[in-house]
């Protein structure tokens, strides 16, 4: 077993907001490294209700798993009908795909984004 072997297993048991998004890189055998972070951003025009962004949001939830991609965080303005939404992903076109299967609203734009404090 290699270094980064073990120090992958010493942290296979972490669990960031509930889920366990290396646990599909770590089954095939991959090595673990930090997933792109996103910020995409929905046009609605006519505005949006916070009520309809939650469905989406769960909907979301439900179909991120099989594209091995992590929705962490969302924001609304009602008014503007502007919904921006925070996703690790290993690529943009993923964090697309659930949005597309789970509820069809896409992204008009979307940007990888780095965090910083």
């Amino acid at each position: 077993e290699s270094h980064e072997e073990s120090h992958a297993a010493s942290h296979a048991g972490a669990v960031c907001c509930g889920h366990r998004p290396d646990e599909k890189r770590q089954a095939l055998g991959q090595r673990l490294t930090p997933m792109p972070l996103f910020m995409d951003v929905h046009h609605v025009d006519g505005g949006v209700s916070s009520a309809d962004v939650d469905t989406a949001h769960q909907a979301d939830l439900a179909t991120q798993d099989s594209y091995g991609v992590t929705y962490l965080r969302g924001w609304v303005n009602e008014e503007a009908g502007r919904i921006f939404c925070l996703v690790q992903a290993p690529d943009a076109e993923a964090a697309a795909a659930v949005h597309r299967e789970a509820h069809g609203l896409v992204a008009q734009e979307i940007y990888e984004v780095s965090e910083h404090t």
